[in-house]
């Protein structure tokens, strides 16, 4: 094989300055599709965004050439810039973020946690490991 076959999944997380509950509906309306478009742009492909009011789950593809440090910064970068510059919205996000990898085995489920966010913190079935991540 000339070329590396590469499958590299991360699950990142990242929350809202003082986990302040700034991601209203119209801000996750914009920024969600921001981010999965810098992160296209990167070489990364999406797999499964969601959230609450003050963080965000992203589970992703990612290259061998990609830093995570580079893709999440990109991502929070556009983002926050959309929200605060473009929508003139206070909005800010923490300096911190988890990445936690895995198998193309753990994607199910990863993905439905991820997509169901807003039920998991609900009914108070989120995985303490993922959502203890932040400052």
């Amino acid at each position: 094989m000339r070329h590396p076959k590469t499958r590299l999944y991360v699950h990142l997380i990242w929350a809202t300055w003082d986990r302040a509950p700034l991601i209203t509906p119209d801000i996750r309306d914009r920024i969600y599709p921001m981010m999965q478009r810098h992160a296209s742009e990167m070489g990364a492909e999406v797999i499964a965004m969601g959230g609450i009011e003050d963080h965000v789950h992203v589970l992703t593809r990612y290259p061998p050439t990609l830093a995570i440090s580079d893709l999440v910064g990109r991502m929070k970068g556009a983002s926050s810039y959309l929200a605060a510059q473009v929508m003139g919205k206070p909005f800010k996000w923490q300096g911190a973020y988890g990445a936690f990898t895995l198998s193309a085995s753990g994607l199910a489920r990863a993905r439905e946690y991820v997509l169901n966010q807003e039920a998991h913190h609900k009914n108070g079935t989120t995985y303490r490991a993922l959502e203890d991540t932040q400052e």
